[in-house]
This record gives C-alpha cells, sequence and structure tokens, in this order.
C-alpha cells in the first residue's frame, strides 16, 4: 500500500482524468500526461537521470571548505508538486525538475548533492543557519530576499490560475479576481500578488478576494472540483502539468511570479556571502552550453521556461509597501 505522500504525487498527476500510459506500461511508474507519442514521464525512483561531467574551471569557483567536503547540500521543499520536486514511486527517492537541474550543478562542481527535504519556510533557515549550501526549490528572486540571500537564475517564473474545464472564465488582472475565493500556498509570491490585487480591487471599489489555503495539492484540487473554491493559483509549471494530466481543469490566465511590467526568475538560492553564487551561475552556464540543461527541461515538459545565461541577483519582485 502507498503512503500519503506517494498517493499525493500520484493523485496530482491522475487525479480526476485519464492518462495515456507508455514505456513500461504501468501507470503508476511512468506516465503520458499530454497523450502525445513517445516515453512518459517516469515516476519511478530508477531515473536514469541526464548527467554531466566536472568542469575543472567552474569546480574552482567552490569555496575551499565546500570541495573538501566533497557534497554539495541543497533544501528542495518537501510534498511539491509534479514537475517541480516530489517523490518517486518508493516515497522516499526526490524527483522533478528541480533535483534534476541541481544534480547538473554539483555534477559540474564535482561535488555530490546531498538533497534534503524540508517545509517551504525551513528552506530559508537552513541557508540562515548554514545547513544548507543551495535551495533548489521554484525559488522567486525578490528585491527582499536579496537583503539576505544570493540568487543564480536558472528558470523563467510564471504564475498561473487553474479553474475548472469549462468555467469560461479568464483572468487578465485584479478586476476578473474581484470576489473570488482562490486558493494560494501560504508565504509564497502568489499569495502577495493576489493580496496586492485584492487591496486594488477594494480601493477601486471592488470586493477582495477570499484567499483560501490548504496543507496540500490533493486539497486544493478536490476543492476545485467540488466548487469550494474558484481557482487555484501557482506555478505554472504544476499548473500546467495538472491540467493536461487530470483533464478536467483549465488555465485561466498566466502572469510573470514578479508581478506587472518584470518577467520573474527562479533561481538557486544561497546565503548571501557564502563564495557560492558565481559557482552556480558559472554551472549553469556550463550545463545551458553543453545541452544537458535544455534536456532536462524538455524532459519535464518546461522548455517554454529556459533561459539563455544565468544572471547573479537581477531585479525581483518589487519590496512590500507598508
Amino acid at each position: 500500500m502507498r503512503t500519503r505522500r506517494t498517493l499525493l504525487a500520484a493523485v496530482a498527476l491522475t487525479a480526476l482524468g485519464a492518462l495515456t500510459a507508455c514505456g513500461t506500461g504501468d501507470p503508476a511508474t511512468e506516465i503520458k500526461p499530454d497523450g502525445k507519442p513517445g516515453r512518459g514521464v517516469n515516476l519511478g525512483p530508477d531515473q536514469n537521470r541526464i548527467r554531466t561531467g566536472k568542469a575543472d574551471a567552474v569546480a574552482a569557483k567552490v569555496p575551499e571548505a565546500v570541495r573538501a567536503r566533497g557534497t554539495l547540500v541543497i533544501g528542495v521543499s518537501a510534498g511539491g508538486q509534479p514537475p517541480l520536486n516530489f517523490y518517486a514511486t518508493d516515497d522516499k527517492t526526490l524527483i522533478g525538475v528541480e533535483t534534476d537541474l541541481a544534480t547538473l550543478v554539483a555534477d559540474t562542481l564535482g561535488l555530490k548533492p546531498d538533497f534534503q527535504a524540508v517545509s517551504w519556510e525551513n528552506l530559508f533557515v537552513g541557508l540562515d543557519s548554514g545547513k544548507f549550501d543551495a535551495v533548489f526549490s521554484n525559488v522567486t528572486v525578490t528585491e527582499e530576499r536579496k537583503d539576505k540571500y544570493d540568487f543564480a537564475t536558472y528558470r523563467r517564473d510564471d504564475l498561473a490560475f487553474e479553474a475548472k474545464k469549462g468555467s469560461g472564465w479568464t483572468v487578465k488582472g485584479p478586476a476578473d479576481v474581484a470576489g473570488k475565493k482562490i486558493a494560494v500556498g501560504s508565504g509564497t509570491n502568489q499569495e502577495k500578488i493576489l493580496v496586492d490585487w485584492s487591496e486594488e480591487n477594494e480601493k477601486a471599489g471592488r470586493p477582495g478576494v477570499e484567499i483560501a489555503y490548504f496543507q496540500n495539492p490533493t486539497d486544493y484540487y478536490l476543492a476545485l472540483q467540488s466548487g469550494r473554491i474558484d481557482a487555484y493559483l501557482g506555478p505554472n509549471p504544476s499548473v500546467a502539468h495538472h491540467v493536461a494530466a487530470a483533464g478536467q481543469t483549465e488555465v485561466a490566465g498566466t502572469f510573470s511570479g514578479a508581478g506587472a511590467g518584470l518577467q520573474g526568475k527562479i533561481a538557486a538560492t544561497t546565503k548571501k556571502g557564502s563564495g557560492l553564487v558565481e559557482a552556480y551561475a558559472a554551472a549553469l552556464d556550463h550545463v545551458i552550453a553543453n545541452g544537458s540543461y535544455a534536456k532536462v527541461l524538455e524532459r519535464w515538459g518546461l522548455s517554454s521556461e529556459a533561459v539563455t545565461k544565468s544572471e547573479i541577483n537581477p531585479p525581483g519582485l518589487p519590496r512590500t509597501t507598508n
């Protein structure tokens, strides 16, 4: 019997809809969410990840203490959503695009990746305490976070509204969510954007947004299907993947994770002054150049979020105004 974590990943991929199995023929370990010909997404612990070799000139940028240790300790969010970070069918192996990209960076630096799964808020606690060398967990660059952390970008950051299929609802801006009940993850940038939109609506004399919080993806998917919420606002990769897999929801609108006027960026995150950010950026540029980066994004259906170069501490989501 699979445990709750394994079921969480399975439901996120297969809930409420049929999938086309291929390859092994076992939908529990390999799925094809879009119905196209070819191999599906491997959900088993034997990932056969795309790997790359050490680049000596890049590895030399790593501080001596980390090189001597031989491992790169990487924080990821536990119980994450496909295709970002989530558990394989053995309920213990972390898989997804974030773990694959972090593995490529570690390979380039000549280090063994040591993944540590914690709750979202504890990712930053781990960085603050020096427990983690990096976080690869769909972290958006923000101006406030740049006060404490250094960033090396590796994906575009886009958000999406997921609504029940056939809703006929399109979200283009704040007015379209006035009076709606929408679920978001607590402490995320999408929460901040939704709060800002709600305040903008109220200032304009429109109803605000009723924001709902759920512990697990399964909870808000069930709430969406039962009509208890109007939409979920989350990372575009997770939303697009679930829409394709389940077949009973749709994308109602997509937006930059950094808000209006700025394209958000997802980045490898490290404690400010750790001496690691330049190594991360150089490693990412290396795997972009040798093609392994593109293969990982293609594997998880995220080629549209590719960047051509890793940026160190670019402009981020604006500061919160009180």
